[in-house]
């Protein structure tokens, strides 16, 4: 195989924006690698699918974290996509940028050229949003972002309604002027159809000439000529192939695998390495550090009208959607089942928003914890309320176990390790209670199933967090981004300390989390990582 100009290490939510925008100008030869297979799946691009794609092992790294002492000594179960397009191939497709404060934050952080007037462009840039063009939103970009409401459940009317008796305003747009409020999600579909990254970015750029992809190609050591990366190895089909760089190799595997593969290479806390026998290229303690996630807390009512469970428990109605979404692209198997929610202060001495809502007009009491079988709801109608803290303040970290490419890494969330993050999710719980017991939502409740209203005390919600609350899938900064190389992995061109032609760009270089749902800053981060790298060539 002949050596590249740019080898990508992972065709994800930024990898599949990078293999796009390097590739256009004809100019420079790219290779794509992707550890998984092709996205051409039913159940990837019927929206509702996901229920089936987290839970399977040909397109997820099914990853388990350890057991954590701030969840009861739980294990965490941790989707993420291993297949064209990543985990934006397998996820709820909630478009939510996140706060003007979360990229101030980042360039005051030490990292000029991330603050909020610096990205918008290239969130403009990437989509094109079913509502029009303006000042905040694109219009011509390769991702497209529909306005769904149409196809929403009745009852997210009386969610909303809750939220105005609670005097929280109604938001037509969680990525316009303001994220405040609460109203309908927008997702990354087209057509009643997932919009992935792959589809996006890589269907108008796979046959380029200058544009290679391969699939099952797991790469599994980066290869350094002294502190200059100059390729990598991959395992494909039970083939070693070795590839070079002429230019640089660009990791953007995710928050797991970026890492992950850093510490293989030789990249990471000096001790880790050398205890699983890995010689050090270049000593680096934050690679798998700074381990950040969101959190959610659910809550389960019994409805006394009908929810999505009445027309998707029975076989009968799984039919007639099926047969619907075939005819039509409509209906709720063309939708996420997060279907409104919004960002709201849970105090009002607070500037802005701390906390995240989803309702979904549906419900699942026998799912084992943090997994929802989408198609096979309650047999009785309920719907589930949930609340995340927008920025926990605990850190994890993950470490390679050994120096088998395939052995998963150790994964620790450390969930709930701060007074900060209990005093939110407590915070949340409380919330969450407000808006139940509005005048609009408390009419159509026949019962509160979980936690259950015996369930009052700060002592009793916090228990019951710690006991019920679960990811929503949000790793990020495990590559952290900033200006000290004896803390941060990246600098602010995404170029790892310490080491030449190498660069990381997806979500685990986040320094900080984003308030909300992670896809649409991480495929910003793929756009300006772009024109990072042009503009240094």
């Amino acid at each position: 195989m002949s050596d590249y100009d740019f080898i990508i290490v992972g065709a994800g939510s930024a990898g599949c924006v990078l293999a796009n925008r390097l590739s256009e100008s004809g100019r420079y030869s790219v290779l794509l690698l992707e550890a998984g297979g092709s996205d051409i799946n039913p159940w990837i691009w019927m929206p509702i699918g996901y229920g089936k794609t987290f839970y399977r092992r040909s397109v997820n790294w099914m990853y388990l974290t350890e057991p954590d002492a701030g969840l009861d000594g739980r294990i965490s179960y941790w989707p993420r996509g291993k297949v064209m397009g990543g985990s934006s191939s397998i996820n709820a497709m909630v478009f939510v940028r996140g706060q003007r404060s979360d990229f101030d934050g980042w360039r005051d952080l030490g990292n000029p050229g991330w603050g909020w007037a610096d990205v918008l462009p290239y969130f403009r840039k990437m989509e094109t949003n079913d509502a029009g063009e303006d000042a905040y939103r694109g219009g011509t970009g390769p991702l497209h972002v529909a306005t769904v409401s149409r196809d929403h459940h009745p009852l997210c009317q009386n969610f909303l309604a809750a939220g105005r008796e609670l005097q929280v305003p109604i938001n037509p747009d969680f990525n316009g002027a303001d994220l405040e409020g609460v109203g309908a999600y927008q997702t990354t579909t087209k057509g009643g159809m997932r919009m992935s990254a792959a589809r996006a970015y890589i269907r108008p750029a796979a046959r380029r000439a200058n544009l290679r992809i391969e699939t099952r190609a797991q790469v599994t050591q980066v290869h350094f000529d002294g502190r200059r990366a100059t390729g990598v190895s991959f395992s494909q089909n039970g083939t070693a192939r070795r590839v070079g760089a002429r230019r640089e190799v660009i990791l953007a595997a995710g928050a797991i695998n970026s890492p992950q593969l850093l510490q293989l290479s030789g990249v990471g806390p000096a001790r880790l390495l050398r205890d699983n026998g890995i010689a050090v290229v270049h000593a680096a303690e934050g690679v798998g550090r700074n381990l950040q996630d969101h959190l959610c807390i659910d809550h389960l009512f019994r409805s006394k009208v009908p929810t999505l469970n009445d027309q998707l428990y029975p076989w009968w109605g799984k039919l007639l959607h099926g047969l619907r979404y075939v005819l039509t692209r409509r209906g709720p198997l063309s939708l996420s089942l997060n279907q409104a929610g919004g960002f709201v202060r849970s105090r009002p001495d607070l500037t802005e928003p701390d906390i995240q809502l989803f309702f979904s007009p549906v419900s699942y009491t026998k799912a084992p914890p943090g997994k929802r079988p989408l198609m096979n709801p309650d047999p009785f109608p309920g719907f589930l309320l949930s609340a995340q803290p927008v920025r926990p303040t605990s850190r994890g970290h993950l470490q390679i176990r050994s120096a088998d490419p395939l052995d998963p890494p150790a994964i620790h969330p450390n969930y709930l390790s701060t007074d900060h993050d209990l005093r939110e999710i407590l915070e949340a719980s409380r919330l969450i209670r407000r808006f139940s017991e509005a005048p609009s939502l408390a009419a159509v409740i026949a019962a509160e199933i979980a936690p259950g209203p015996h369930i009052r005390t700060d002592a009793e919600l916090i228990a019951d967090a710690r006991a019920r609350a679960v990811t929503v899938f949000h790793p990020v900064g495990t590559c952290r981004m900033g200006p000290d190389p004896a803390a941060d992995v990246t600098d602010a061109r995404l170029r790892v300390h310490g080491l030449q032609g190498l660069r990381v760009a997806d979500a685990s270089i986040f320094p900080t989390l984003t308030s909300g749902n992670t896809n649409a800053p991480t495929i910003m981060v793929g756009e300006k990582a772009a024109d990072l790298i042009l503009e240094d060539q």
